[in-house]
């Protein structure tokens, strides 16, 4: 999932630049057909954009009964790599991995950077994390309020509350999570949409908005089962505010040009 900020934005911005190196202070785990491709206390973060970083897995910690050597290096812009694939369960997966083996950054040489769908589970610890690595960088609070928010779409009021929590997301305008009780489900229709983020999760549930004949689709989500630290959306219904006009103390608000949840 990938990061899309307005050049001017009334938010906090990433500040890691591409090409910045940290340790990883956690184990990590990763898994294919069953079988444990790496497992290691020794990852670094590359941040190959400045918006999340990317796992960095030491060569001696990967398994290397399950590679594929693909004999195929390639440049890249942080070095030159060598591709590989995976094998395992009677599972084949082609162009899974790149090891780093020259690079400006003497850090990554000899480590390799795994396509994050190539796997079946990454685990930081014993959690599970999706979609992309969580960056060090980037704070996720939930915090209830009394502040009154309106959803609108076209004039007609999607939701309204008075009890709020919003989401505050390094990167992310403010999210706005409201009581199934304040939202008129009437106007929403169930979609098949599933989404997921690292630092909140997989989502439960999304919805389409059908307002004077037209659906304006995927207009809103929860997460029944959040991440522990945003435990405080647990069910909760969230709106687009690209796709939607919401009031906060009776002001509209410009809608953000960001395209994710």
């Amino acid at each position: 999932m990938s990061y899309f900020v307005q050049e001017v934005a009334d938010y906090p911005q990433h500040l890691a630049q591409a090409g910045h190196v940290e340790p990883v202070p956690r184990r990590l785990r990763g898994f294919f057909a069953g079988a444990k491709v790496f497992d290691t206390t020794r990852a670094i973060y590359l941040w190959e954009i400045s918006a999340y970083p990317a796992f960095l897995i030491p060569r001696s910690d990967v398994d290397p009964g399950v590679l594929i050597d693909e004999r195929h290096p390639h440049k890249l812009k942080f070095g030159v790599a060598c591709r590989y694939g995976l094998r395992a369960g009677g599972r084949e997966r082609t162009e899974a991995a790149r090891l780093y083996t020259e690079s400006e950054l003497p850090a990554i040489v000899d480590h390799f950077r795994f396509e994050w769908d190539a796997l079946d589970a990454w685990l930081e610890e014993d959690e599970p994390v999706f979609v992309h690595p969580r960056s060090p960088y980037v704070r996720v609070d939930a915090l209830r309020s009394t502040r009154r928010v309106r959803i609108e779409l076209d004039g007609v009021v999607l939701a309204e509350s008075a009890s709020p929590v919003m989401v505050f997301e390094t990167g992310l305008p403010t999210r706005y999570y409201l009581n199934r009780s304040d939202v008129d489900f009437s106007l929403l229709e169930p979609s098949e949409t599933v989404t997921a983020c690292p630092y909140k999760g997989r989502t439960s549930g999304y919805w389409s908005a059908r307002v004077r004949a037209q659906v304006h689709s995927d207009v809103a989500w929860c997460y029944d089962f959040p991440t522990v630290a945003l435990v405080a959306i647990a069910g909760l219904i969230a709106f687009y505010g690209e796709k939607v006009d919401t009031f906060l103390d009776d002001q509209l608000l410009e809608r953000p040009k960001t395209k994710f949840s």
